[in-house]
């Protein structure tokens, strides 16, 4: 049976996965969806706007396109962590977002959830992806410590 050097010398296959430096190193993929209509603050968390993606990613940058100063953009890493509110004792654990302002951090994330303060919201989305399959992170980072929620 053949086997490559890799295998020979490491003991086993080297490939791309949650805890591999060189999947974060490699250039990212890139991902962008633009004019999302944002799901104005309401009392379900099924309401919130939910952006996927479909690989772990590198980094992703936020921007609140809206174009009333009303319009303020909540980013939350877990539905929980909006602070919506009809719903006692849940977490403000989200960034807020002024009109034309954007966030941009190296997080590894496989959701985000996206929440207007008021009617006609809108956003765009950009992040780049690694080679790391969505399922090796948790789909929700609800009740971590600083994210919001409890599960």
């Amino acid at each position: 049976m053949p086997t490559d050097a890799n295998t020979q010398i490491f003991g086993g296959s080297y490939g791309v996965g949650f805890n591999n430096v060189g999947s974060y190193q490699a250039s990212a993929r890139p991902f962008v969806k633009a004019d999302i209509d944002v799901h104005m603050s309401s009392s379900a968390t099924s309401d919130a706007t939910v952006i996927t993606f479909p690989k772990v990613t590198k980094f992703i940058t936020v921007q609140n396109n809206s174009t009333s100063s009303a319009n303020e953009l909540r980013l939350a890493f877990a539905s929980g962590g909006l602070g919506l509110k009809a719903e006692a004792g849940t977490a403000n654990n989200y960034i807020k977002l002024a009109q034309s302002a954007s966030f941009s951090a190296d997080y590894r994330v496989t959701k985000i959830y996206l929440m207007g303060e008021s009617a006609g919201c809108t956003a765009t989305v950009i992040a780049g992806l690694t080679q790391i399959n969505a399922s090796h992170l948790p789909n929700s980072w609800l009740g971590e410590d600083g994210v919001g929620g409890t599960p």
